[in-house]
């Protein structure tokens, strides 16, 4: 019974939410960025110019073989034939929700609606477009999962005053923050635990190979030999700080260098080796697991409802 109880006091931890408007910030500058790097190539990909077509066609037939429920681009841009537009004006709408999906979020209105729209965009996209997709675009559906279910209340924007969060409400946002923070523990851990068994990692050999692969080789040959004595200390350090996420991150003497080591990691990644939309999303998504009591309380950015207005503090009659 004690046992059933600590597991209950441990999933169910009240939580004031702050960690889900980092999430929600950081989620819609990802979506506007990845609408944004999308837009040069948008209809290359998935019109009918250069091939696109064929492309997205063959793709998402392959996809029906592996689940005909996976939302694609396919159903809305089908959908929208029946207005009478033609595909490329229909594409370009569905850039502009996707992009301006991103927008709202960041700002934080209408946050369920938009965040369903967001992650089914979102998803529909990378579907369509998986020969272009790599491991950013899963922590991104991912992310906006966690937002898409996690409870929200009544934009502050629309709703002039926020009220009071509920005791139910605050245990619910702790629980999908502690399953957050259990996803990333188990995908941090076995990421380090598989490196540590590759020799690469420890001689330096995948550091080199990671940074001299196209098209992630930033940095030349030529400028990278002159750190090459420091590859087995970056190896090293990689496999250490992943597979000690999940002992180092809970205790809080420990939580801040650990959350400094991981978010120096992925800043390396994102500088190095031009992963910045990967960068990005690792670091929301720690910041908003483990980092939320980091940032300031009163008056900062996360206190949407003073963003645009003063705050008034009305006479309590105390002294």
């Amino acid at each position: 019974m004690n046992k059933a109880a600590s597991l209950q006091r441990f999933l169910f931890v009240t939580d004031s939410g702050r960690w889900l408007d980092i999430l929600r910030l950081g989620l819609g500058l990802q979506v506007i960025l990845f609408a944004w790097s999308l837009r040069p190539d948008w209809q290359s990909l998935f019109g009918q110019e250069r091939g696109g077509q064929v492309s997205r066609l063959l793709i998402e037939a392959v996809l029906s073989g592996n689940s005909s429920l996976t939302p694609r681009l396919g159903w809305l841009i089908n959908a929208g034939q029946f207005t009478g537009l033609s595909d490329t004006a229909i594409l370009w709408i569905i850039w502009s929700a996707l992009f301006c999906s991103g927008g709202l979020l960041f700002v934080g209105l209408w946050p369920r609606f938009v965040s369903i729209a967001s992650w089914l965009l979102y998803l529909a996209t990378v579907k369509s477009g998986v020969l272009f997709s790599y491991g950013v675009d899963n922590f991104t559906i991912t992310g906006l999962f966690y937002l898409m279910i996690a409870p929200v209340s009544r934009s502050p924007w629309l709703a002039g005053k926020q009220s009071n969060t509920s005791l139910r409400t605050r245990e619910r946002l702790g629980f999908h923050r502690r399953i957050l923070q259990l996803h990333l523990c188990i995908v941090y851990f076995f990421a380090g635990f598989s490196k540590c068994f590759a020799s690469g990692w420890w001689n330096g050999d995948n550091i080199w190979g990671a940074l001299t692969r196209p098209p992630f080789n930033v940095l030349t040959p030529e400028f990278l030999l002159h750190f090459e004595s420091l590859f087995v200390l970056l190896g090293t350090f990689v496999c250490l700080v992943e597979t000690g996420y999940p002992i180092f991150i809970w205790p809080r003497k420990t939580r801040g260098l650990w959350l400094l080591l991981i978010i120096v990691m992925h800043l390396g990644i994102g500088l190095t080796m031009g992963l910045y939309l990967f960068a990005w999303i690792m670091i929301t998504l720690n910041l908003s697991a483990f980092g939320a009591e980091l940032f300031p309380g009163e008056g900062w950015i996360l206190d949407r409802p003073r963003l645009f207005r003063p705050h008034i503090v009305a006479p309590s009659g105390r002294g």
